[in-house]
């Protein structure tokens, strides 16, 4: 059974924890990852990035599984179909041998 305050309060403390808000929409594709986790990797563990979009950002959280896998939370906001907005929680410091070369150096992976 669906609890509607147990989701509010849930979607209240999510919104709380938002250190920084970023709008991707404007950004040129090829500079748009690169931006994204430099900000994320300015979060400190319990801090969140919210990612406004105008398309589902699946690309971008492969990315993040492939380099973070068990340091982020991915939750979903708004789901379009014109607007997506995604917060992206850290909750651990970057893993030891992380590469700093990963495809979004210089904007590569173009997403």
């Amino acid at each position: 059974m669906f609890n509607a305050r147990r989701a509010r309060t849930k979607e209240s403390t999510m919104s709380q924890d938002i250190a920084a808000t970023l709008d991707v929409r404007q950004i040129p594709p090829p500079e748009r990852h690169a931006q994204i986790f430099g900000r994320f990797d300015a979060l400190q563990p319990g801090q969140a990035l919210q990612l406004v979009n105008d398309h589902d950002p699946q690309p971008l959280r492969r990315q993040f599984e492939d380099r973070l896998r068990g340091s982020f939370d991915w939750n979903y906001l708004e789901s379009g179909p014109e607007l997506w907005r995604v917060r992206i929680a850290k909750v651990k410091a970057r893993p030891s041998g992380w590469a700093e070369d990963s495809c979004c150096s210089g904007g590569a992976c173009g997403g």
